[in-house]
Protein backbone atom coordinates (compact mmCIF):
# COMPACT_ATOMS: atom_id res chain seq x y z
CA UNK A 1 0.00 0.00 0.00
CA UNK A 2 1.48 3.70 -0.79
CA UNK A 3 0.90 6.21 0.96
CA UNK A 4 -0.06 9.67 -0.07
CA UNK A 5 2.13 12.43 1.20
CA UNK A 6 -0.29 14.67 3.29
CA UNK A 7 -1.07 17.97 0.69
CA UNK A 8 0.86 21.09 2.51
CA UNK A 9 -1.09 23.50 3.82
CA UNK A 10 -1.82 26.09 2.00
CA UNK A 11 -0.76 29.94 3.37
CA UNK A 12 -2.63 33.24 1.50
CA UNK A 13 -0.39 35.00 0.24
CA UNK A 14 -0.49 38.76 1.09
CA UNK A 15 -2.00 41.76 -0.85
CA UNK A 16 0.25 43.91 -1.72
CA UNK A 17 1.41 46.71 0.63
CA UNK A 18 -0.12 50.26 0.26
CA UNK A 19 2.36 52.85 1.00
CA UNK A 20 -0.04 55.35 2.08
CA UNK A 21 2.04 58.59 0.32
CA UNK A 22 -1.29 60.64 -0.55
CA UNK A 23 -3.43 62.49 1.49
CA UNK A 24 -7.11 61.25 0.06
CA UNK A 25 -5.85 58.40 -1.95
CA UNK A 26 -3.82 55.32 -1.84
CA UNK A 27 -0.56 55.13 -3.32
CA UNK A 28 -0.20 55.10 -6.95
CA UNK A 29 1.19 52.28 -8.36
CA UNK A 30 3.74 51.57 -10.89
CA UNK A 31 2.82 50.77 -14.69
CA UNK A 32 4.52 47.45 -14.21
CA UNK A 33 2.42 45.87 -11.76
CA UNK A 34 0.32 45.61 -7.98
CA UNK A 35 3.66 44.73 -6.60
CA UNK A 36 6.16 47.24 -8.30
CA UNK A 37 4.97 49.81 -5.57
CA UNK A 38 4.43 53.52 -5.92
CA UNK A 39 4.91 55.50 -9.14
CA UNK A 40 8.39 57.28 -9.13
CA UNK A 41 9.27 60.78 -7.51
CA UNK A 42 9.77 62.07 -10.48
CA UNK A 43 6.36 62.31 -12.28
CA UNK A 44 4.82 62.79 -8.95
CA UNK A 45 6.96 65.69 -8.24
CA UNK A 46 6.34 67.03 -12.09
CA UNK A 47 2.54 66.49 -11.12
CA UNK A 48 2.80 68.35 -8.35
CA UNK A 49 4.56 71.33 -9.83
CA UNK A 50 2.03 71.27 -12.40
CA UNK A 51 -1.50 71.08 -10.26
CA UNK A 52 0.38 74.07 -8.00
CA UNK A 53 0.84 76.04 -10.79
CA UNK A 54 -2.35 75.60 -12.25
CA UNK A 55 -4.00 76.28 -8.38
CA UNK A 56 -2.07 80.18 -8.64
CA UNK A 57 -3.35 81.03 -12.01
CA UNK A 58 -6.25 80.39 -11.12
CA UNK A 59 -5.99 82.26 -7.82
CA UNK A 60 -4.82 85.15 -9.71
CA UNK A 61 -7.13 85.07 -12.66
CA UNK A 62 -10.34 84.97 -10.02
CA UNK A 63 -8.94 87.92 -7.75
CA UNK A 64 -7.99 89.71 -10.88
CA UNK A 65 -11.89 89.46 -11.75
CA UNK A 66 -13.31 89.30 -8.34
CA UNK A 67 -11.25 92.74 -7.59
CA UNK A 68 -12.95 94.96 -9.78
CA UNK A 69 -14.73 98.41 -9.85
CA UNK A 70 -17.40 97.75 -7.87
CA UNK A 71 -16.65 98.62 -4.06
CA UNK A 72 -19.71 97.53 -3.22
CA UNK A 73 -18.66 93.61 -3.72
CA UNK A 74 -15.97 94.15 -1.08
CA UNK A 75 -16.94 92.38 2.05
CA UNK A 76 -18.48 89.27 -0.12
CA UNK A 77 -15.46 88.87 -1.87
CA UNK A 78 -13.19 86.91 0.78
CA UNK A 79 -16.13 84.68 0.94
CA UNK A 80 -16.66 84.04 -3.00
CA UNK A 81 -12.73 83.88 -3.31
CA UNK A 82 -13.44 81.35 -0.66
CA UNK A 83 -15.55 79.18 -1.85
CA UNK A 84 -13.88 79.50 -5.60
CA UNK A 85 -10.47 78.19 -4.50
CA UNK A 86 -11.86 75.44 -2.00
CA UNK A 87 -13.62 74.23 -4.76
CA UNK A 88 -10.45 74.18 -7.04
CA UNK A 89 -8.71 72.62 -4.95
CA UNK A 90 -10.80 69.69 -4.25
CA UNK A 91 -10.95 69.22 -7.90
CA UNK A 92 -7.22 69.02 -8.61
CA UNK A 93 -7.06 66.92 -5.33
CA UNK A 94 -9.68 64.46 -7.33
CA UNK A 95 -7.91 65.11 -10.61
CA UNK A 96 -5.72 62.04 -12.49
CA UNK A 97 -2.23 63.86 -11.68
CA UNK A 98 -3.90 64.63 -8.26
CA UNK A 99 -4.18 61.00 -7.72
CA UNK A 100 -0.61 60.49 -9.23
CA UNK A 101 0.98 62.55 -6.76
CA UNK A 102 -1.17 62.51 -3.91
CA UNK A 103 -2.83 66.28 -4.39
CA UNK A 104 -0.74 68.14 -1.49
CA UNK A 105 -0.37 71.49 -3.31
CA UNK A 106 1.32 72.72 -0.24
CA UNK A 107 4.63 72.39 1.30
CA UNK A 108 3.37 72.49 4.94
CA UNK A 109 0.85 69.43 4.04
CA UNK A 110 4.27 67.49 2.67
CA UNK A 111 5.83 68.40 6.27
CA UNK A 112 2.90 66.81 8.14
CA UNK A 113 2.37 63.92 6.24
CA UNK A 114 5.65 62.91 6.67
CA UNK A 115 5.43 63.82 10.72
CA UNK A 116 1.97 62.21 10.62
CA UNK A 117 4.30 58.80 9.32
CA UNK A 118 2.02 58.36 6.02
CA UNK A 119 4.64 60.29 3.49
CA UNK A 120 8.54 59.17 3.03
CA UNK A 121 10.60 62.27 4.79
CA UNK A 122 12.88 61.89 1.64
CA UNK A 123 10.40 62.88 -0.62
CA UNK A 124 9.31 65.92 1.20
CA UNK A 125 12.04 68.56 0.16
CA UNK A 126 11.70 67.25 -3.79
CA UNK A 127 8.03 67.51 -3.48
CA UNK A 128 8.21 71.07 -2.16
CA UNK A 129 10.52 72.41 -4.78
CA UNK A 130 8.50 71.52 -6.93
CA UNK A 131 5.00 73.13 -5.36
CA UNK A 132 7.67 76.62 -4.95
CA UNK A 133 8.00 76.47 -8.83
CA UNK A 134 4.46 75.60 -9.29
CA UNK A 135 3.94 78.66 -7.51
CA UNK A 136 6.51 81.04 -9.16
CA UNK A 137 5.39 79.67 -12.92
CA UNK A 138 1.46 80.07 -12.29
CA UNK A 139 1.62 83.50 -11.30
CA UNK A 140 3.84 84.17 -13.92
CA UNK A 141 1.94 82.59 -15.79
CA UNK A 142 -1.18 84.49 -14.99
CA UNK A 143 0.75 87.71 -15.55
CA UNK A 144 1.38 87.00 -19.46
CA UNK A 145 -2.70 86.25 -19.61
CA UNK A 146 -4.13 89.45 -18.02
CA UNK A 147 -1.39 91.36 -18.24
CA UNK A 148 -0.22 94.78 -15.91
CA UNK A 149 -3.74 94.46 -14.73
CA UNK A 150 -2.27 91.43 -12.89
CA UNK A 151 0.37 93.30 -11.13
CA UNK A 152 -0.79 96.52 -10.34
CA UNK A 153 -3.11 97.31 -7.24
CA UNK A 154 -5.24 96.26 -5.69
CA UNK A 155 -4.68 92.55 -7.55
CA UNK A 156 -0.44 92.31 -7.02
CA UNK A 157 -0.34 89.16 -8.47
CA UNK A 158 -2.54 87.78 -6.01
CA UNK A 159 -0.60 88.54 -2.95
CA UNK A 160 -2.43 88.39 0.61
CA UNK A 161 -1.64 91.06 2.99
CA UNK A 162 -2.25 90.77 6.79
CA UNK A 163 -4.68 93.52 8.39
CA UNK A 164 -2.28 96.32 9.47
CA UNK A 165 -3.33 96.26 13.05
CA UNK A 166 -2.46 92.20 12.80
CA UNK A 167 1.15 92.27 13.79
CA UNK A 168 3.88 89.65 12.99
CA UNK A 169 3.38 87.16 15.69
CA UNK A 170 -0.77 87.26 15.19
CA UNK A 171 -0.28 86.07 11.68
CA UNK A 172 2.69 83.77 12.81
CA UNK A 173 -0.06 82.55 15.58
CA UNK A 174 -2.55 82.32 13.09
CA UNK A 175 -0.86 80.43 9.99
CA UNK A 176 0.76 77.93 12.63
CA UNK A 177 -3.19 77.21 13.80
CA UNK A 178 -4.25 76.47 11.41
CA UNK A 179 -2.50 74.14 10.07
CA UNK A 180 -2.27 72.52 13.14
CA UNK A 181 -5.77 72.22 13.16
CA UNK A 182 -5.62 70.45 9.53
CA UNK A 183 -2.79 68.51 10.40
CA UNK A 184 -5.09 66.74 13.13
CA UNK A 185 -8.40 66.79 10.66
CA UNK A 186 -5.64 64.77 8.23
CA UNK A 187 -4.60 62.33 10.82
CA UNK A 188 -8.16 61.51 11.99
CA UNK A 189 -9.30 61.10 8.02
CA UNK A 190 -6.36 59.08 7.11
CA UNK A 191 -7.17 56.68 9.69
CA UNK A 192 -10.06 54.85 7.86
CA UNK A 193 -10.67 54.17 4.36
CA UNK A 194 -14.54 56.33 4.88
CA UNK A 195 -12.04 59.51 5.71
CA UNK A 196 -9.63 59.01 2.70
CA UNK A 197 -13.10 59.27 0.74
CA UNK A 198 -14.33 62.20 2.33
CA UNK A 199 -10.93 63.97 2.89
CA UNK A 200 -10.35 65.86 -0.78
CA UNK A 201 -13.75 67.64 0.17
CA UNK A 202 -12.90 68.31 3.72
CA UNK A 203 -9.86 69.83 2.51
CA UNK A 204 -11.33 72.00 0.01
CA UNK A 205 -14.29 73.35 2.61
CA UNK A 206 -11.41 74.15 5.20
CA UNK A 207 -9.78 75.91 3.13
CA UNK A 208 -12.89 78.21 1.67
CA UNK A 209 -13.53 78.68 5.62
CA UNK A 210 -9.82 79.78 6.43
CA UNK A 211 -9.54 82.19 3.24
CA UNK A 212 -13.38 83.68 4.42
CA UNK A 213 -12.50 84.56 8.00
CA UNK A 214 -9.07 85.05 8.22
CA UNK A 215 -8.53 86.48 4.29
CA UNK A 216 -9.19 90.06 5.74
CA UNK A 217 -7.31 89.22 9.12
CA UNK A 218 -4.45 87.40 8.56
CA UNK A 219 -4.67 86.84 5.22
CA UNK A 220 -5.85 83.33 5.49
CA UNK A 221 -3.05 81.96 3.43
CA UNK A 222 -2.16 78.60 5.38
CA UNK A 223 0.24 77.61 2.33
CA UNK A 224 3.82 78.48 1.62
CA UNK A 225 3.24 77.73 -2.08
CA UNK A 226 -0.10 80.01 -2.34
CA UNK A 227 1.97 83.36 -0.89
CA UNK A 228 5.54 82.42 -2.43
CA UNK A 229 4.80 83.08 -6.18
CA UNK A 230 2.82 86.15 -5.69
CA UNK A 231 4.95 87.60 -3.25
CA UNK A 232 7.89 87.63 -5.74
CA UNK A 233 6.28 88.60 -8.30
CA UNK A 234 4.98 91.58 -6.61
CA UNK A 235 7.60 92.64 -4.67
CA UNK A 236 5.96 91.86 -1.39
CA UNK A 237 8.28 90.14 0.35
CA UNK A 238 8.47 91.89 3.71
CA UNK A 239 6.22 88.97 5.73
CA UNK A 240 7.13 86.22 3.30
CA UNK A 241 8.93 84.31 6.13
CA UNK A 242 6.33 84.53 8.23
CA UNK A 243 3.72 82.65 5.43
CA UNK A 244 6.54 79.99 4.80
CA UNK A 245 7.08 79.47 8.65
CA UNK A 246 4.38 79.53 10.73
CA UNK A 247 2.04 76.75 8.34
CA UNK A 248 6.02 74.97 8.55
CA UNK A 249 5.33 75.23 12.51
CA UNK A 250 1.67 74.61 12.89
CA UNK A 251 2.67 71.27 10.58
CA UNK A 252 4.50 69.84 13.25
CA UNK A 253 2.99 71.07 16.01
CA UNK A 254 -0.17 69.37 14.79
CA UNK A 255 1.87 66.06 13.93
CA UNK A 256 3.12 66.25 17.34
CA UNK A 257 -0.60 66.60 18.99
CA UNK A 258 -1.62 63.25 16.67
CA UNK A 259 1.54 61.87 18.10
CA UNK A 260 0.22 62.39 21.80
CA UNK A 261 -3.44 61.18 21.17
CA UNK A 262 -2.04 57.81 19.15
CA UNK A 263 -3.29 58.97 15.89
CA UNK A 264 0.25 59.36 14.40
CA UNK A 265 1.95 56.30 13.21
CA UNK A 266 5.80 55.96 13.04
CA UNK A 267 7.41 58.17 10.82
CA UNK A 268 8.54 57.29 6.65
CA UNK A 269 11.94 57.73 6.39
Amino acid sequence: MTLTPAPEPVVPRPGPEIRPTTVGHRAPESPHGPDAGPAPLLPRAVCEAALTALLLFLIVTAVRWLVGPDPGSAAARPAVLGGVVGILLALLMLSPPGRCSGGHLNPAVTLALWRLGVFPGREVVPYAVAQLAGSVSGVWCAGLVWGPAAGRPPVRHASVRADPAWGDAAVLAAEAGVLAGSTLMLAVLLASPGGRRVLPYAVGLTTALVIGVLGPLSGGSANPARQFGPALLAGDTGRLWVYVLGPAVGAVLGAWCAGRTGLRRPSSR
